[in-house]
């Protein structure tokens, strides 16, 4: 994706398990809805799957379309999921900046890592962070997912005023964050795991 389609903050949007099954909202449904539709169900099959075991089949299946439809929305497999890499990106791009509204500095720093740390809790979200990463073997997801981390970065650089060193810092325990909730480190209570934030 390019980061172009509008969709409410990841705050101000249920998680993808939570939100009403796909089926009750298919229904004489306007192309751009049912782009949205796609979008949804692509994005819980690449986040358990990736790029290379996830089906167009299947997941046509669960936004409840035919494949061809699919292809006349998104000509590729790849395609949709390079749809995702945007659309995954602007979700915390728009958290950042919610976070560290009014604030500069080391109180904004702090404002967006514990909003991460929050959307974190979305494990498709999260999964399909790890997928991306995986699939930048592929010239374009690569490419793709470059710019979005790029313009990530930069955002954070403008929102905090911060020097180049924290900001890489930041980034850097955002990664382990990242790590450490694929493999439910806060649930393990051992010395090696206390620096993870426990509920």
């Amino acid at each position: 994706m390019t980061g172009t389609s509008q969709q409410a903050p990841i705050g101000q949007q249920a998680p993808i398990g939570q939100q009403a099954p796909i089926a009750e909202r298919r229904q004489r449904m306007p192309a751009t809805e049912r782009r949205e539709l796609v979008l949804e169900a692509a994005m819980t099959d690449f986040a358990a799957n990736g790029l290379a075991g996830t089906s167009t089949e299947d997941v046509a299946r669960r936004a409840g379309i035919s494949q061809p439809y699919l292809f006349r929305l998104f000509p590729t497999k790849k395609a949709l999921f390079v749809e995702l890499i945007g659309r995954c990106f602007q979700r915390v791009r728009d958290v950042f900046t919610a976070a560290a509204d009014g604030l500069t500095g080391d109180e904004a720093l702090g404002a967006m890592a514990d909003a991460y740390e929050q959307l974190l809790e979305d494990r498709t979200l999260l999964q399909l962070q790890m997928q991306f990463y995986a699939a930048c073997h592929d010239p374009e997801v690569r490419e793709a997912t470059r710019a979005e981390f790029k313009g990530l970065w930069e955002l954070s650089e403008r929102l905090t005023g911060l020097p180049f060193q924290t900001v890489v810092d930041f980034f850097a325990v955002g990664m382990l964050m990242n790590v450490a909730a694929a493999m439910d480190l806060p649930a393990v209570d051992e010395r090696w795991t206390s620096w993870c934030p426990k509920d």
